[in-house]
């Protein structure tokens, strides 16, 4: 099922301006070009050919969620198998942050919008004001709502998919660790694929990158109720 996004027009002067008014050296490609993200894929298979396997990453704990635990190493890609950083990565002044995921099966080469981070960030910074969360509602399990104005918010914080161009909404576990919820598109992307039948251990945040150079990030796994729609099943490591 396609879907036709309406944008009104004091919203996209304000998105326009926004745009305008993002700091210089974060503006450089803010869609990520096919091209970049093939030169870095071809980057990593030699460089994986020549390694006996090894993959060109930095090293993250354990325990980081699997789509943003294998963070691409330019350093040991340039010069030797690229040219040079692409543009659009963070690391050269852009918003992207490359990664690799099924990095034993089939490294492959996605990226991330670095903006994310930065707002969890900003979230975690008031968080750190108060003592305890200010939870609003139980979503499922251990998942909650926050409570916005709690923490100095006008309105709800929100981060623009990737994926569907929807504003997806932060939740905040019982532990105190902020996510994106990612569960209208992955509801979308059911409808679209029309998947019948799954067993509880699958991540259907697979779905969602299968399709797209984007990953999931800052995200928790999902499975389906008994009314077939996500809900979070804790954390991946």
């Amino acid at each position: 099922m396609k879907q036709t996004l309406k944008v009104s027009l004091p919203i996209f002067i304000i998105l326009f301006l926004s745009g305008c008014l993002y700091p210089k050296e974060r503006m450089v490609q803010k869609i990520p070009e096919d091209s970049y993200i093939k030169q870095v894929q071809e980057a990593v298979n030699a460089y994986k050919s020549e390694h006996e396997g090894l993959l060109p990453i930095k090293t993250k704990e354990s325990m980081t969620d699997i789509y943003i635990k294998y963070l691409i190493d330019f350093n040991k890609l340039v010069p030797q198998y690229l040219t040079e950083i692409p543009a659009n990565a963070y690391e050269a002044g852009g918003i992207f942050q490359y990664v690799i995921i099924n990095p034993e099966s089939n490294p492959t080469v996605k990226v991330f919008d670095m903006q994310i981070a930065d707002k969890i960030r900003e979230i975690n910074i008031r968080l750190s004001t108060l003592k305890y969360p200010p939870f609003n509602e139980v979503i499922h399990g251990n998942v909650f709502s926050l409570d916005f104005k709690k923490i100095g918010y006008d309105e709800e914080p929100v981060i623009r998919s990737p994926f569907s161009g929807q504003n997806l909404p932060f939740v905040i576990t019982s532990d105190g660790e902020v996510f994106v919820d990612y569960s209208i598109d992955i509801y979308n992307k059911l409808k679209e694929k029309e998947i019948e039948e799954l067993s509880d251990e699958y991540d259907l945040r697979s779905i969602l990158v299968e399709d797209s150079i984007f990953v999931p990030a800052y995200s928790m796994p999902y499975t389906l109720d008994e009314f077939g729609a996500p809900i979070f099943i804790g954390k991946n490591s």
